[in-house]
C-alpha cells in the first residue's frame, strides 16, 4: 500500500526531528534576499566583492546582481570635509545673493515711490554729509592745536639743550604724549575724509540709479515696453 508507506515515512521524519529543519531551510533559501556584488576602483584598479570593506565604505560604487549581472544601483563616493565645506560656502553665496538681488529691487522700487525728485533725494543725505562735515574739521581743529602745542615744547627743550641744561623729565613726557595725541588725531583726520570721499561716491551712484529708474518708470517708457511687436507686412 504506498499510501501508508509514505504516512508511515513521514511519521518517522517527524520523530527524528528532521522535517521541520528541513522545511525552514527551503524557506528560508525561498525569502533569501538576491546577492549582488559591489564594485569600486582603489588606486587605479576595479575591485569587486559582495561585502564592502571599511576602507571602499567612502567610494563611489556600482551593485550588481549577481543572478542576472545587471547594474542594479550606483553610489556616489562620501564627500570630504573640504568639499562639504565648500558646498555650504557656495549655498550660503547664492542665498546671500538672491536675498542682495531682492533687497535691491524693494530699494528700487522704495525710491521711485518715496522720492520725486533729485533734490527731495539729496536731502535724505544732507545729516549724513553734516555729520561726517562736522568730525572732518573738528578732527582738523585737533591736529593743528596739537601740531602748535608740540612745536612749543620742542622749542622749549631745544633751547634747553642749547643752553646745555638737562630736559626736565615732565618735558619729555609731554612731548613723547602730545606727539602719540597727534599722531592719533591724523590718522582719525585721515579716516573721516576717507568717509567723506566714499560718502560722493555712493551719493553719485544712488543718483545715477534714481535717474534709470526715473526713465526706465517714464508714461512713455512704460507705453513703448508694453505695445505688441509690429506685424510683418
Amino acid at each position: 500500500m504506498p499510501v501508508k508507506t509514505e504516512h508511515r515515512t513521514l511519521r518517522v521524519l517527524l520523530a527524528a526531528g528532521l522535517v521541520l529543519p528541513a522545511l525552514a531551510l527551503a524557506q528560508g533559501k525561498k525569502d533569501e534576499a538576491p546577492k549582488k556584488l559591489y564594485c569600486w576602483n582603489e588606486n587605479g584598479q576595479r575591485k569587486c566583492a559582495d561585502s564592502l570593506p571599511p576602507e571602499a565604505m567612502a567610494a563611489a560604487r556600482e551593485e550588481i546582481s549577481i543572478r542576472s549581472g545587471m547594474r542594479t544601483g550606483e553610489v556616489q563616493r562620501a564627500m570630504t570635509g573640504e568639499e562639504r565645506a565648500a558646498q555650504a560656502e557656495e549655498e550660503a553665496k547664492r542665498k546671500t545673493e538672491a536675498l542682495a538681488a531682492e533687497t535691491r529691487r524693494r530699494t528700487d522700487q522704495a525710491m521711485l515711490t518715496s522720492f520725486q525728485s533729485e533734490d527731495e533725494l539729496r536731502r535724505v543725505f544732507s545729516e549724513r554729509i553734516n555729520l561726517v562735515d562736522n568730525s572732518i574739521n573738528t578732527a582738523r581743529y585737533n591736529v593743528t592745536s596739537l601740531r602748535e602745542g608740540l612745536v612749543t615744547l620742542l622749542r622749549s627743550a631745544g633751547e634747553r639743550e642749547l643752553a646745555e641744561k638737562p630736559v626736565p623729565e615732565k618735558l619729555a613726557t609731554d612731548i613723547r604724549v602730545r606727539h602719540a595725541q597727534l599722531l592719533y588725531h591724523s590718522a582719525l583726520q585721515s579716516s573721516f575724509e576717507r568717509q567723506r570721499a566714499e560718502l560722493d561716491v555712493e551719493i553719485d551712484d544712488i543718483l545715477q540709479r534714481y535717474r534709470q529708474l526715473k526713465a526706465s518708470d517714464a508714461p512713455g517708457a512704460r507705453v513703448a515696453m508694453d505695445l505688441p511687436p509690429k506685424p510683418r507686412q
